[in-house]
């Protein structure tokens, strides 16, 4: 997992860096105000821990790294070749308007509000010590197609849950891409040491109840008239998976 980040200072650097994907190291010392002994430190620091990268001269954040090893996978189909990488703090426009896109039927409320969060927040990962999420997304073209989130609440009680969320255009589906993002984040959340998955959509939302009992979830319960959907009670169906 990606430490939290406690020293003030280095606090600073990491957010700073973190909301621009890419800065040269000099300009972030000067907007930071750092002296260049003390920048330097905190950056050797934050590189120890994986944090950050550097890259040249400048400055990347090396938490992609961790979210899978950075690598991104190619997969050639009949009729669409995509890729699976983690995302990057560059691709949070593309991302927002990709999940926006595909629940805007209200079928995904858990995934509106990852939405709405990161579009508040403008950042795609966090670590704070409340809670943590990550991202894969799917490309076509180097454009996102489709993504898969996990996040996961800072609480020992729950250290072995999280909630994922996964979803492709509705142009780009049946293609094999949710299948995959759906693996690759299984496949980082089993080797973070998770143990249970979750997610809950509303019971009108049957195909992506097929989808994750395909792959092997089951209904764990439901909480009826959860949901308000266009003036309307839905139930919320509660899938999990065990890893």
């Amino acid at each position: 997992m990606i430490q939290q980040v406690e020293h003030k200072d280095r606090r600073d650097i990491y957010e700073y860096v973190q909301e621009r994907d890419r800065v040269a190291y000099e300009t972030a010392r000067a907007d930071l105000g750092f002296d260049p002994t003390q920048f330097g430190h905190h950056v050797t620091i934050l590189r120890r821990d994986g944090l950050l990268r550097r890259e040249g001269d400048d400055l990347v954040v090396g938490i992609e790294d961790d979210f899978g090893g950075g690598v991104e996978e190619e997969f050639a189909g009949e009729d669409v070749s995509f890729s699976i990488r983690p995302a990057r703090q560059s691709d949070l426009s593309g991302l927002l308007g990709v999940i926006r896109d595909a629940v805007e039927d209200g079928n995904d409320v858990v995934a509106e509000n990852i939405a709405d969060i990161i579009d508040e927040e403008q950042v795609l990962f966090r670590q704070d010590g409340v809670k943590s999420r990550v991202f894969f997304v799917a490309t076509v073209n180097d454009d996102v197609v489709g993504w898969v989130n996990i996040s996961h609440p800072e609480l020992e009680k729950l250290s072995h849950t999280a909630e994922l969320t996964v979803g492709v255009l509705p142009e780009y589906r049946r293609h094999g891409i949710g299948s995959h993002l759906l693996e690759r984040g299984l496949e980082w959340a089993g080797e973070e040491g998770y143990e249970r998955i979750y997610n809950s959509v509303p019971s009108t939302n049957e195909e992506a109840i097929a989808f994750l009992e395909t792959h092997g979830w089951e209904e764990e319960a439901t909480r009826e008239d959860h949901y308000r959907i266009d003036g309307e009670y839905v139930d919320e169906v509660m899938m999990a998976v065990t890893l």
